[in-house]
């Protein structure tokens, strides 16, 4: 049923590129503010609140339950102004299951947030991220530099 859900999303405006794989039981909050590469997975129930939109970059993975919040209020202000911001998920990030990614963060190429983290701050490419707040705790291989040299 994913290519039933991806043409629903697309007749809201949505950019989706191919072989991406949106399940059923996620929430997309702005489907016209969402952008996809290919070969996307967003998991069962994912809560992308996204009104500042939201980019996936191409073999981006958001495991189950995780949760996007594009959005926040200025709590300094008597307005209470709501506060939108661009997430950005580059190619190759992982956002693990239950993590949080807060607005306007940009998890970097090959990022990983681990099950259950929350990140306010942009991650490095190639880092594991784990914790709350998230710290970095190791690297990961960069397995795409291999495939750059050979092509």
């Amino acid at each position: 049923m994913h290519g039933w859900r991806i043409w629903v999303l697309r007749r809201f405006g949505a950019r989706i590129g191919d072989k991406n794989f949106i399940y059923p039981s996620c929430k997309i909050w702005a489907p016209w503010l969402l952008e996809t590469e290919e070969v996307v997975t967003i998991g069962p129930g994912v809560d992308v609140y996204n009104p500042g939109g939201v980019y996936f970059g191409h073999h981006a993975i958001v495991s189950q339950e995780a949760y996007l919040c594009g959005a926040t209020h200025d709590y300094n202000r008597a307005e209470f102004t709501y506060l939108s911001r661009k997430i950005i998920i580059g190619p190759y990030a992982w956002v693990c299951a239950k993590a949080v990614v807060l607005p306007g963060v940009h998890c970097q190429e090959g990022s990983v947030l681990g099950a259950a983290a929350l990140t306010s701050r942009n991650l490095e490419p190639w880092t594991v991220y784990a914790g709350n707040p998230a710290k970095a705790v190791k690297e990961r291989r960069n397995f795409t530099a291999s495939k750059r040299l050979i092509q």
